[in-house]
Order: structure tokens, then sequence, then C-alpha cells
């Protein structure tokens, strides 16, 4: 899925608070497949830009474009139907129903896309379990798990669904580094698979050459951005790009 964000801003505005813009962007877009990072310490927009991008956050100016729909001109209902059915999303807080099973969690886009039956449903949902090596906690509750256990669940409920686009806030913050190699494998594997869109918001610098592409953000602009072209050897290499299109 294509990702093109033009004249995008976003403004906090709290009672007694002073105003605050946030994400700043005139123009950038993601190419359909792509595998992207964001990078930027605490408070730089890279939450923000997620939940803009998965419809949640309306901005307070400007336009996005998944694939063809400008997804603010749909009505909420509509954004409701598109992440069911087109986006996965790992929550940095996880956000897994408490009162549900792993399994259940993993099934929860399944059945709001409404397009399997409940067999097909479980067992999607088992494979993908299987795959973040949970399996034996399918039928655990999120306050049986661990942290970094509720975060696998979540990304297996990004995924069972096969999405066209896969974003991810901070997906190994909770993991040890073979578990958060595990995962990035899993997301990225699974996404260049099905010709997915990935996005990841994160601080782990060792997830820089995993990417395609790379994006820094500062105070909710795109201060630079360097991309990974090949050769007509075969070879690959990092060339960044002078950033004229950040707002």
């Amino acid at each position: 899925m294509k990702i093109r964000v033009e004249g995008v801003r976003h403004i906090y505005r709290g009672r007694g608070l002073e105003e605050r813009t946030v994400l700043d962007i005139d123009h950038w877009q993601v190419l359909a497949g792509a595998q992207v990072l964001l990078r930027g310490i605490s408070g730089s927009g890279k939450t923000t830009l997620l939940n803009v991008l998965a419809g949640l956050l309306p901005p307070t100016a400007g336009q996005v474009w998944l694939g063809e729909q400008m997804i603010y001109h749909l009505t909420e209902a509509q954004r409701d139907r598109l992440r069911a059915q087109r986006i996965g999303y790992v929550f940095q807080i996880h956000l897994l129903v408490p009162t549900l099973s792993a399994l259940e969690n993993v099934e929860m886009p399944l059945v709001f896309g409404g397009q399997r039956s409940a067999a097909q449903r479980r067992r999607q949902a088992l494979e993908l379990l299987e795959n973040v090596g949970l399996a034996q906690f399918a039928r655990h509750r999120p306050v049986q798990m661990s942290t970094g256990q509720r975060l696998r669940v979540a990304v297996a409920r990004a995924l069972v669904n096969r999405p066209a686009l896969v974003l991810a806030d901070e997906p190994t913050a909770a993991l040890d580094s073979a578990a958060g190699r595990a995962v990035m494998d899993l997301m990225q594997q699974i996404c260049r698979e099905q010709g997915a869109t990935l996005v990841v918001a994160s601080h782990d610098p060792a997830l820089n050459a995993r990417f395609d592409q790379v994006v820094a953000l500062q105070d909710g602009q795109i201060i630079a951005e360097s991309r990974v072209v090949t050769t007509t050897a075969g070879a690959s290499t990092s060339v960044s790009e002078p950033v004229l299109e950040a707002g």
C-alpha cells in the first residue's frame, strides 16, 4: 500500500495550555511494499505520525492517502473498516483486551473483517501465535503473560489479517536482543511475502540496517531521510536525500 502525506499538521490544544505543533510535514511518500524506519527522540512526532497514518488521529490540517483513498474523507466507521481489513498496528502499550485470551485477542481483526469462518479464524490465529513462539499460551489472558509475551501477541494480532500496511510503535522495546530480532524477522518476512508496506517507529539503533528507508523526525518535522538503493552490480548502498519537502 502506497502512503502519501500532503500538508499534514497536527496541533495539540489543551485547556490552559499553550498550543503545540507536534507534526508538520509538507510532503512525504512511501512506495507500496517499502519498509521504513522512523527515528527520533521521545516527543519527536513518531507515534503521532503512526496514529495519523492509521486513521486514528485526524490531523489539524492536510491529507493522507493510503493507496488511492484519502482516508480523512472517509467517515469514522469507514476508517474502522479500513483498519480491520487492511491495516495492522502494533501499539507501544499493546492494547490487548484483558478479558480475552491470547488466541481471542489475535482473532479480533478477523472477526471485525467478517470474511472467514470461525474455524478458519481459529486456525489462522493459532498459526500466528506459533510463529511468535506463544502457541502454549493461547488460553492465557494478558495478565498471565509477561510484557514481552503480550507484545508478541500484539504482533501476531497485527499480522493475522494479512494487512496491506503494518505500523509498529517500538516493537522491540520490551524484548531482549534475541527476541527482538525474532519479532522483527517475522514482521519483515511476512510483509515481504505479502507485499505489505511496513512502517516502524523505534529508538533501537540496531534496526537501522534492516530498513530500505530511514526517516529522522525532530519536533514533528522530517529532518533527514535515507534510502537503500541497489547498484547495477547488485550491491546496496545508502543514499541520503536533502529534505526540501518537510515543513
